[in-house]
């Protein structure tokens, strides 16, 4: 059976902003109140989208959310007519106005987190949407989502869907930014490898002092339970608290998994050499080969890593079996990273090529390559059952391309989220939108 590791990449919004409502996320803060260019964004996203494709590989698009979320304004109290109530919250609260306008759901790593039908008891795709309830302007993300993805991944024979888990700090769940899968090959059983920053209930496991801790150990297990998981195929690892409190809010800012590799910063977990172990022996049951590229803390510090994104790539295998890294300019741009990189490259280790894109309208927002992407493998049958027209073509580029120039605003400050124009603005393009992509009435605006 033929199987592949499709990306479904987070199209950016019309209300792309800076913010700076992310603590803890290094870039996020640094970047906050600058103006914001919506177009080129979602254009820079776009691109990477078609470049991918045109490499020969499965690419899809993740439509973005209604914002402003006037529905979450007035469920704070909030009241009149739609300008009405965007005039009150930016004269009475502006930050809220700010957080319920941010476009951070272009960040589609932290959508859900998904195990494929190879992995499951039922043999069907799963997908729990991630809580994000660490963050108030995220944590309103996840029923959207759950009504994208079922709009995508619409067939109740292949595809199953949980809710989010219970929106309380023990279960902080953050989807795929700290979830990864190793495997032989995309349609053979894996070892789903789930990383957590703290323990809610056990005192033993250590927790960063600086920065929260946004992904539980107890969300992991939920989530493992509710895809239906077996033991031998999960592994379970703690984050080093000391690089959270350095500015890495995710897993996936310190390492990047795919096929039997992963690529990691040394200082990336607690107990790295119990991990390591475990993979090896669990995916070697399952007649994979573990591999660990360990990136040395002499040759990258964290600090180098944070700034860079180095990790925050996306690890794909190529035809030929050997590995391309996507990375963001920045990685060029960092003296150590860019040596580092040159050198593995040359060496006879599976990442044999790295490849560099401008992604900087997403990066002063805190957010790279693999934040912008939730991987889903399918099987023929899986991918012939997905929604057609959320699946990457150059028709679809094109389309988009037009689209996005039609509806965005090249310039967007603080202080345009209180326009009243800008809401209308936003509803007629995703109304366009899901026509586009073939998605029903997905969005509040269109259901009220």
């Amino acid at each position: 059976m033929t199987a592949y590791e499709m990306n479904f990449d987070g199209l950016v919004g019309p209300t792309h902003n800076y913010g700076g409502l992310s603590y803890g996320n290094v870039a996020s803060q640094s970047n906050s109140q600058v103006a914001s260019n919506p177009r080129e964004a979602a254009r820079q996203g776009l691109a990477k989208m078609k470049a991918l494709m045109e490499m020969g590989f499965k690419q899809g698009v993740f439509a973005p959310q209604e914002r402003p979320a006037v529905a979450s304004l007035r469920a704070l109290g909030f009241s009149g007519s739609d300008a009405e109530v965007i005039a009150k919250a930016a004269r009475e609260a502006l930050p809220l106005l700010a957080a319920v306008s941010s476009a951070s759901c272009m960040w589609t790593a932290n959508a859900a987190t998904v195990s494929p039908g190879a992995d499951t008891a039922d043999g069907r795709v799963h997908f729990t949407a991630a809580n994000l309830n660490c963050k108030f302007h995220r944590s309103i993300e996840h029923p959207q989502t759950s009504r994208i993805l079922a709009a995508m991944f619409n067939d109740e024979k292949y595809f199953a869907h949980h809710a989010a888990l219970p929106a309380v700090s023990q279960f902080g769940d953050e989807g795929a930014a700290n979830h990864t899968r190793f495997c032989k090959s995309y349609g053979e059983a894996g070892v789903e490898f789930f990383v957590f920053g703290r323990s809610a209930f056990d005192s033993r496991f250590p927790a960063p002092q600086r920065y929260p801790a946004r992904q539980t150990l107890e969300a992991c297990q939920a989530v493992a339970r509710l895809h239906g998981l077996s033991d031998d195929g999960v592994v379970y690892a703690q984050q080093n608290p000391a690089v959270i409190d350095q500015g890495v809010f995710h897993n996936d800012v310190i390492a990047v998994g795919n096929g039997e590799v992963l690529f990691h910063h040394e200082d990336a977990f607690l107990d790295t050499e119990r991990v390591l172990a475990e993979l090896h022996d669990k995916l070697g049951r399952r007649g994979g080969r573990f591999r660990a590229v360990c990136v040395p803390r002499d040759q990258v510090t964290v600090e180098d890593a944070v700034k860079s994104y180095l990790f925050n790539s996306q690890l794909l295998t190529r035809a030929d079996g050997n590995m391309l890294l996507i990375v963001p300019e920045e990685c060029r741009k960092n003296e150590r990273v860019w040596r580092y990189l040159s050198r593995l490259t040359a060496e006879d280790g599976p990442i044999r090529e790295v490849k560099v894109f401008d992604l900087k309208q997403s990066m002063q927002n805190g957010g790279g390559p693999a934040c912008l992407r939730l991987r889903v493998a399918l099987s023929d049958k899986e991918l012939a059952a997905v929604n057609p027209g959320v699946i990457m073509t150059p028709t679809l580029h094109d389309t988009l391309v037009t689209w996005v120039d039609k509806h965005y605003r090249d310039r967007l400050s603080e202080a345009d989220l209180a326009d009243p124009q800008l809401l209308i603005e936003c509803r007629t393009a995703l109304d366009e939108l899901s026509q586009i992509l073939k998605l029903g009435s997905v969005y509040p605006f269109q259901q009220n």
